[in-house]
């Protein structure tokens, strides 16, 4: 909350306009609204850059369609993750103008331009193969909606490196790379040893038995002989980007005076 607001709340409890119950309401709902079931986190924007973003799975479709329009309502953008076809249609029909991706399981509403200005560069967005898809356009709608300006070099996983490799001026372009990859999970090792940017790998879940759920590329990616080389969970292609995105601003920061109550 602001200083200006805070001292007009102030002058209108002083002056009688508002009355102290209404006066706390008001502060409170600055800050998070309580819909019963949820307490959207209104501030997160403020502390942490981007308002809080939904996770579908588990949620009924009725309650990511309310927590959505809380979001919205503040003008603030809404990115919902791992959505099924139900919810997917649900946002569809209430943000008609939004951008669904079934692929990804996502869908924003209030989609931002790239942010330039507060953003240093290029985020690429890596993918072993095809199987891979889903999890780094999950990755790729996350920086979109942080305002990140992103490309996707897909399918250059290690099986065919020269499919990598000719793409060199790419990975030399970004500020930073998100890798996504399952298997063996050998390629943000690689993308480690060939560029000077912070490196965050993703493993999925795609492979054979003995690749137990992704298990043997987390392990693999964590033991990445690559400096610079950071991990995240299995499939997390959003936590992923919303690291990267994060990475991407040091730099843009800019000195804001914002008091707190």
């Amino acid at each position: 909350m602001s200083h200006h607001t805070v001292r007009d709340l102030l002058d209108k409890v002083a002056s009688g306009e508002l009355d102290i119950e209404e006066a706390a309401h008001r502060v409170e709902s600055h800050y998070f609204s309580d819909l019963g079931f949820a307490n959207v986190d209104h501030h997160r924007a403020k502390r942490q850059g981007f308002p809080e973003v939904i996770f579908g799975q588990s949620k009924t479709v009725e309650q990511i369609v309310k927590i959505a329009e809380a979001i919205d309502e503040r003008g603030q953008t809404v990115l919902a993750t791992r959505l099924s076809k139900e919810a997917l249609d649900a946002l569809s029909k209430r943000f008609p103008s939004g951008d669904r991706n079934d692929m990804a399981r996502t869908f924003v509403a209030r989609m931002p331009e790239p942010d330039a200005e507060n953003t240093n560069g290029l985020v690429l967005v890596v993918s072993a193969g095809t199987s891979d898809m889903p999890v780094a356009e999950e990755a790729l709608v996350t920086l979109k909606a942080m305002g990140n300006r992103c490309e996707l070099l897909s399918d250059v996983g290690v099986a065919g490196i020269h499919r990598l490799l000719a793409r060199m001026d790419l990975l030399k372009s970004a500020s930073c790379i998100v890798v996504v990859a399952g298997m063996e999970g050998a390629l943000p090792s690689v993308v480690g040893g060939l560029v000077d940017v912070p490196v965050i790998a993703c493993p999925t879940s795609v492979g054979y038995g003995a690749s137990l759920g992704g298990l043997a590329a987390l392990m693999g990616m964590l033991n990445s002989c690559a400096s610079g080389v950071t991990v995240v969970n299995i499939d997390n292609g959003f936590g992923a980007a919303y690291a990267a995105g994060l990475i991407n601003r040091i730099g843009k920061r800019k000195n804001h005076c914002v008091s707190h109550i």
